[in-house]
This record gives structure tokens, sequence and C-alpha cells, in this order.
């Protein structure tokens, strides 16, 4: 959970929203005891970005993409000679 005064958050309003779309919950302060004002969230959070393949319909890899390389080839790969 992130927390911010509420001049922090004036300040930083544009960075707190990417925050709360990423799914976090941004919590406003106010006064010197820092009490809690408001909460900030999003109300359909982004999904969270996922490395690798999408999913695309009839997209498979070969098998032969599991095979071990050529011996020249992985050379290259290795740093040797061109």
């Amino acid at each position: 959970m992130i927390s911010a005064t509420i001049f922090e958050a004036k300040t930083n309003l544009s960075n707190l929203v990417k925050q709360a779309l990423k799914g976090e919950t941004v919590t406003i302060t106010s006064g010197r005891d820092k009490t809690p004002v408001v909460r900030l969230e999003a109300i359909h959070p982004q999904p969270k970005k996922r490395l690798g393949l999408r999913e695309t319909p009839g997209f498979k890899l070969p098998d032969s993409f599991f095979d071990p390389l050529p011996d020249d080839e992985l050379d290259l790969w290795n740093g040797g000679g061109e």
C-alpha cells in the first residue's frame, strides 16, 4: 500500500494514478498525525503484463526449436570466430 499526504498527492497525482492502475491502493493522509482520509484505487485495474508469447491461435513452437544448435553456430554464440 502506498501512502501520501494531500500535498504529496497534489504534486504527484499522475504517478499515484499510475500506481493505482497497476493494482496498488493509495491512501491519502491529512494533518500532522497523517490520518488516513481517502483511498485511491482503480475502478478497473490494468492486467499485469507478463513476458513471453501471447496466446496466438494456431501458433505452436516446432519440436526442432528445442534441438541443440550445431557446433559451428554454438561457437559463434559463445564468442568464437565468424
